[in-house]
């Protein structure tokens, strides 16, 4: 029975294939041709099913991998599966769903956080540098936000760009939320200039660390 289900969702998931799509998730990297609103409503229609989510995910194709994250129980999930998942996750879009919607709401977020920042494998420490984020803002309590500020400084610069990107998005959050270090984490950002000539579209803000920084501490301000 699970196998035939298993055979309708992929048959869906297949009906959904748009080439538009395809082409233009091509150029952040995925390798999917689904449009993510109507992934999302296929998800909504299915609800939590774990064991089906498990199934999706063994398929390894990206488009049943971002459907199996939408529909698991995040919780459900030991560390070293988390572990593996992970690190079989090579596209974006799967590797940032996969830490945001799963990794995040699962009991070893904390023991994966501190393993995989010190990976020697890029993409697995950009998830652990993920989740340092999510700590700087939500629960800091704990943290030595000035050695990761050294770090940063150190190693930044030079990190591969899904690496880069974690640790400028946590150089940002000390910068805004804790205004003993915004100062540092500012000087920190100039002086490395990374993302400095990302391109940003109106309206948007720059992912430029100082630039952020300001920003939001100006909106905090506002209100």
């Amino acid at each position: 029975m699970a196998d035939t289900r298993l055979a309708e969702v992929m048959a869906e998931l297949a009906a959904l294939e748009d080439p538009k799509a395809r082409q233009v998730n091509a150029r952040h990297g995925d390798d999917h041709g689904v449009n993510l609103g109507r992934l999302r409503t296929l998800a909504k229609r299915l609800k939590t099913q774990q064991d089906l989510a498990c199934q999706l995910w063994q398929t390894g194709d990206t488009a049943a991998r971002l459907l199996a994250i939408l529909v698991c129980r995040p919780k459900a999930f030991e560390r070293d599966e988390l572990d593996v998942m992970l690190r079989e996750a090579r596209t974006p879009k799967v590797h940032d769903w996969l830490v945001n919607n799963v990794v995040k709401k699962n009991p070893h977020a904390e023991e994966l956080r501190v393993a995989w920042s010190a990976d020697p494998d890029p993409v697995v420490a950009s998830a652990g540098w993920a989740l340092t984020a999510e700590r700087v803002a939500r629960r800091p309590e704990g943290l030595d936000l000035a050695a990761l500020l050294d770090v940063i400084e150190a190693e930044m610069k030079d990190a591969p760009d899904r690496l880069q990107w974690a640790m400028n998005n946590c150089l940002a959050q000390i910068g805004i939320d804790h205004a003993e270090h915004r100062a540092r984490a500012i000087d920190i950002g100039e002086r490395l200039a990374v993302l400095k000539d990302y391109p940003t579209s109106p309206g948007c803000t720059s992912p430029y660390a100082p630039t952020w920084i300001a920003e939001m501490v100006r909106r905090q301000q506002d209100h």
